[in-house]
C-alpha cells in the first residue's frame, strides 16, 4: 500500500506562516531601517534610498523561500509509523515506528506562543531518527501527543 493510499497528508497550521512572514518583515524593516540610517549618513540619501530598496528587495527573496520551506513540511499518521517530510532543495522523509519512540515532547518558544502554536518533537533511541513537526496549533498538537503516546506504549507492549 503507498503512502497515499492510507490517508492524507497533514500540514502545520497556516500560523506558522502567518509567523514566519512576520519574522521575516520585522529583520526586513529593521535591517533596511539600520542600512538605510548607515547609507544616508556615509554617502548621502541616494545611497540611503538604494541600500533600502537592496534590503527590501532580498527581504522579498527570503519570504519566497521561507514560504516553500513552509509549504514543503507535512506528516501522516499509519498504522504502524509515522512519516514527516520536509525540504525544498534536500527533501526528507524520516520513517518513526510508534514502537521505536521513546518519548514525545511538545515544546513552544515566546513566539510559537504570541502565534498559539507548538512544535511535536519525538525522540527515539537512535539520535538521527529524531523527528519534528513545527507549527501545529496546540490543541492539534496535544492530540497528537497523546495519539502517538498511546500508540507508541501499545506497539511497545507488543514486542
Amino acid at each position: 500500500m503507498t503512502v497515499s493510499e492510507e490517508q492524507a497528508w497533514l500540514r502545520p497550521s497556516q500560523g506558522l506562516w502567518r509567523m514566519r512572514r512576520a519574522e521575516v518583515g520585522t529583520m526586513t524593516a529593521l535591517l533596511a531601517a539600520f542600512f538605510g540610517l548607515v547609507f544616508l549618513a556615509a554617502e548621502g540619501s541616494t545611497a540611503g534610498v538604494v541600500s533600502v530598496v537592496v534590503v527590501l528587495v532580498l527581504g522579498a527573496a527570503f519570504s519566497w523561500f521561507v514560504r516553500r520551506r513552509y509549504r514543503a513540511w507535512r506528516y501522516q499518521e499509519r498504522h504502524e509509523d509515522l512519516f514527516v517530510a520536509r525540504g525544498v532543495m534536500v527533501q526528507r522523509l524520516s520513517v518513526v515506528p510508534y514502537g521505536r519512540m521513546q518519548f514525545v515532547e511538545v515544546t513552544a518558544g515566546p513566539i510559537e506562543r504570541l502565534f498559539h502554536l507548538s512544535t511535536v518533537k519525538l525522540h527515539t533511541a537512535a539520535a538521527a531518527s529524531d523527528a519534528r513537526i513545527p507549527g501545529l496549533e496546540v490543541a492539534e498538537a496535544a492530540r497528537l501527543r497523546d495519539r502517538l503516546t498511546e500508540l507508541g506504549e501499545s506497539m511497545a507492549a507488543g514486542m
